[in-house]
């Protein structure tokens, strides 16, 4: 390896922070209060018990917990060691948790006693490989790692860690199949935190929380914090009452929500009148597309304050950036943009030969740069495939205007091919959305022995509202056009959402193509 050039990782961002910000409040969870120091010795005792098990630098370490301050310790403890970090989430099934361990080869699993005792067990007894099971409390045959951790002697932070090191083997939603394992090294981690450093409206006084899995976007969103001194607060997944009491109490200034749970936040005035959410400064929010006609209604009620990221997990968090300034509602349709491409990449739009589209043309996201993975875990096949031509291929398609901002119309995966015309669900959902009865909405293509697919809506209505199937489609048509509005819609009490927040069209579509051919994976 070129010496000359290594360094600048993950382990030493996290060695770095700790040695800068000494007594500056570090992070905390219901419970747990620590300073950067504190945070530092957690760490290190976590790399004490690491070594005790015979854990290295190469080692593969896997957790399943909700999101608490241990939690973050193992992990900045694992990238600082050169070990292998597998995120779980939290709320996914024993099949996907087993298949995760098997595929990635992991050596160790941490998890949270009460809670994922049961999985664990169950983890252990299929998959013969793991080699050790430990936990964060009390759990038949696992390693407490915190029994007696207060006495465990703290290793010294030092960076073990390389540039070409995989810091996180983090797995794909598993939206369009089996999930694959992205192989995202120290080079795509680091080149990550300076981009959201860089690139959001950080307030002066960075007060973080996190409240969706610190094992996806809110977890590497904390990256950036430590780079800056700020803190980071955890709460237990989103209930609106507490996590706006959490706000008040803890002064919190900047947030990370999927946009399902920012319309909770809007439809919850009674709530928001109780506690004083005055110091929020940065509402950043991504993982889904927002509907723009909500947040407008967000925009009034909390102000200039919301940052978009657009990313995926082959090219983490920062493909582009929506900024403050970016909010602009004098541009026409600018809201509904996922802005323009972040610092350090190359990102451009091509047709299915390559070819890069014109301005207003739609075209697959396609990224280069130090942001982008290294390839799927033991995938070479899938590697090469979403690395033709040399680029990153997304699978998501977009429209660019003439300043430059993208317009992601939908997954490649998820258009209607109805009647001859191309539809794509978030234009449809939008224009539901545009409908001032309407609290969410999502789109699929059912199959139809006329149009080939037609187009099905399933819509959750305000509280309160009572509009019928016949208003709601002749207001897209009114939108959008004949082809655009839904054939038959369904109301319903909830839209279906994977743990990452977005849109579970394979629930929806589950019914309806039961057997039959869709032409997708």
């Amino acid at each position: 390896m070129d010496q000359l050039h290594s360094g600048g990782t993950g382990g030493s961002l996290i060695v770095n922070a700790i040695a800068r910000y000494g007594d500056r409040p570090a992070i905390a969870d219901g419970s747990i209060r620590w300073s950067y120091r504190e945070l530092g010795d957690a760490i290190g005792r976590f790399i004490t018990l690491f070594r005790d098990c015979g854990l290295a630098k190469g080692s593969a370490l896997s957790i399943l917990s909700s999101n608490r301050a241990e939690s973050w310790a193992a992990i900045c403890a694992a990238t600082v060691m050169g070990m292998r970090y597998t995120p779980l989430h939290p709320m996914a099934a024993e099949d996907d948790h087993t298949f995760i361990i098997e595929d990635a080869e992991i050596d160790a699993l941490i998890v949270e006693g009460g809670k994922f005792a049961a999985r664990g067990e169950a983890i252990r007894a299929r998959v013969p490989g793991l080699k050790h099971l430990l936990s964060f409390g009390a759990v038949n045959g696992a390693r407490d790692l915190l029994e007696g951790f207060a006495a465990v002697q703290p290793a010294p932070l030092v960076d073990d860690s390389a540039t070409s090191d995989i810091a996180w083997l983090a797995y794909t939603g598993g939206t369009t199949g089996r999930s694959k394992g992205v192989m995202i090294p120290h080079r795509a981690l680091t080149t990550m935190a300076v981009i959201l450093y860089s690139d959001w409206d950080w307030p002066a006084d960075i007060r973080y929380l996190a409240a969706t899995p610190i094992s996806h976007a809110a977890g590497v969103t904390v990256y950036p914090v430590m780079m800056r001194g700020g803190f980071t607060r955890l709460v237990q997944g989103f209930e609106v009452e507490s996590y706006c009491r959490v706000i008040a109490e803890d002064k919190i200034t900047a947030v990370f929500l999927v946009p399902t749970l920012i319309y909770a936040l809007i439809d919850a005035a009674e709530v928001r009148a109780r506690h004083d959410l005055s110091s929020l400064d940065m509402i950043v929010y991504g993982a889904a597309p927002m509907s723009p006609d909500r947040l407008r209604e967000g925009i009034k009620i909390f102000g200039n304050v919301f940052v978009q990221l657009y990313g995926q997990t082959e090219a983490p968090q920062c493909i582009t950036t929506m900024r403050k300034v970016d909010h602009d509602d004098t541009k026409p349709g600018r809201l509904g943009s996922c802005g323009r491409p972040s610092p350090l990449l190359d990102v451009k739009l091509f047709d299915s030969e390559m070819r890069e589209v014109g301005t207003g043309e739609p075209g697959e996201i396609c990224v280069r740069g130090t942001l982008v993975m290294d390839g799927y875990w033991k995938r070479p096949e899938a590697t090469a495939e979403a690395f033709r031509g040399g680029w990153l291929h997304t699978g998501d398609v977009a429209v660019k205007d003439a300043d430059g901002y993208l317009y992601i119309v939908d997954r490649t995966k998820d258009m209607i091919i109805s009647g001859g015309f191309n539809i794509y669900p978030r234009e449809v959902e939008d224009a539901l959305m545009a409908h001032h009865a309407v609290a969410s909405a999502a789109v699929i293509g059912v199959p139809d022995d006329k149009w080939g697919e037609a187009v099905k809506a399933f819509v959750v209505l305000k509280p309160g509202a009572n509009n019928d199937a016949a208003e709601l489609q002749a207001h897209v048509k009114d939108k959008r056009g004949a082809p655009w509005s839904p054939k038959s819609i369904d109301f319903v009490e909830a839209i279906p959402v994977t743990g990452l927040g977005k849109i579970d069209r394979k629930v929806l579509r589950a019914p309806y193509w039961e057997g039959r051919n869709r032409g997708v994976a």
